[in-house]
């Protein structure tokens, strides 16, 4: 067993282009951007690793392992891939495996199959490992527990931890959704924030550091992007977007993601997998899509729109989301779903059991959703629970913030 600890020290955040001047490249720049417009300083002469995927694109529209490439030549010695894999074609859940990759003929381990944590084997022929994936600004998608671990086997291993900046596409104002609770600490929620936290993966690490979500602190640099602010859209960037899973095509896909969700943990429920917006329909089998439809437009949803829906046997509504849209799209998740397993009899709900129940539990954070849909709680009340902790973590992220 290779052993490569180092003693703890304490946490000095260093958010790089902050701290120095960037060079102007038009009104947007990512971090990849950033860092190559600086001729890669911060890594030039180090062995480098990159965390990378079909996302991590510079805003040319280049691959971010092909400009290190040739910005670093040799020193660029291994790739790290994510769950679906560099070319993020792989289904959700899948193992991953170790290949070479083919545009730079690297070894790309795997960081989502056998070991989801970089290895110190994985780790001994770099000197600092990179971070450039497009999060989608959701507490149970992986890419988030992906950077949380390989910070933390940065740390073990004496390596430098850079995180390339990117726009978190939900915006940065929006803060939703239930706590996690220390037991329910899993991949899909490895970090005790909100569902939704409206922050960027860089401002995450940082935050991560200081408040101890990670287990050993590695010497971290974030490089900002230049030019986004917290009211930005996606459409803002004028970014392309590249798909970051099979089921998360659209630019608008997030927003879906976190509509859903949680309902499609449910059993006998429809949220649109294999449709042309996945996530973006709620139903269930059996269920009257008149009367969801009409319990939706009960809803106070600003920026949220419905439509009804039969298809084999499931009924229900198609959603049309405004990336403006002010409502509580996580509490319109769980409000779904108390009134499809309402309008099913409670068979969504009472149906679930063993290893799909338990996933259920770990996404939500907490078996408490669970439990009170079961008891009959009415979902206004389960998600009024949240209320406290969400402006409770609008204080603390504050000073981690890197953006206005």
């Amino acid at each position: 067993m290779v052993s490569c600890e180092l003693p703890q020290t304490g946490f000095q955040p260093r958010p790089y282009a902050q701290t120095q001047p960037m060079a102007q490249q038009g009104p947007f720049m990512l971090g990849i951007d950033v860092l190559e417009s600086r001729g890669f300083d911060l890594i030039r002469g180090k062995r480098v690793g990159l965390i990378t995927n079909q996302t991590s694109m510079t805003g040319r529209g280049e691959r971010t392992r092909t400009a290190m490439q040739r910005g670093l030549g040799r020193n660029l010695v291994a790739l790290y891939a994510p769950e679906h894999g560099i070319d993020g074609t792989i289904g959700a859940g899948l193992h991953v495996s170790t290949r070479r990759d083919n545009v730079t003929g690297l070894t790309v381990y795997s960081l989502y199959g056998p070991t989801r944590k970089p290895t110190p084997a994985m780790l001994a022929p770099i000197d600092v490992l990179v971070f450039d994936l497009q999060d989608i600004g959701c507490r149970s998608y992986t890419y988030i527990s992906t950077m949380i671990v390989a910070m933390e086997a940065a740390a073990e291993c004496g390596k430098q931890f850079v995180v390339l900046d990117r726009p978190n596409p939900l915006g940065g104002w929006r803060v939703e959704g239930p706590p996690l609770e220390s037991q329910w600490k899993s991949f899909v929620g490895q970090i005790p924030v909100p569902y939704v936290h409206g922050m960027t993966a860089g401002e995450v690490a940082m935050m991560a550091c200081s408040r101890g979500w990670v287990a050993r602190v590695p010497r971290l640099d974030v490089v900002k992007m230049q030019g986004w602010s917290r009211g930005m859209t996606w459409q803002d960037t004028g970014l392309r977007w590249y798909q970051t899973s099979p089921n998360i095509p659209h630019a608008t896909s997030p927003f879906y993601y976190v509509a859903t969700g949680i309902l499609g943990g449910a059993t006998s429920v429809d949220i649109g997998i294999g449709t042309e917006n996945p996530f973006g329909y709620a139903g269930g089998s059996g269920v009257n899509p008149q009367a969801l439809y009409a319990y939706c437009q009960r809803l106070n949803a600003p920026g949220v729109s419905f439509s009804p829906y039969a298809k084999n046997g499931f009924g229900g509504v198609r959603l049309n989301i405004s990336p403006r849209a002010t409502a509580d799209i996580t509490a319109l998740d769980v409000l779904l779903l108390g009134e499809i397993n309402r309008l099913s009899g409670g068979k969504v709900i009472g149906r679930m059991s063993g290893s799909k129940l338990n996933l259920f539990n770990k996404v939500y954070g907490s078996e408490s959703l669970y439990r009170d849909l079961r008891r009959g709680v009415p979902a206004m009340s389960i998600v009024a629970r949240w209320q406290g902790f969400n402006q409770s973590f609008r204080s603390q992220r504050q000073r981690f913030l890197l953006y206005p």
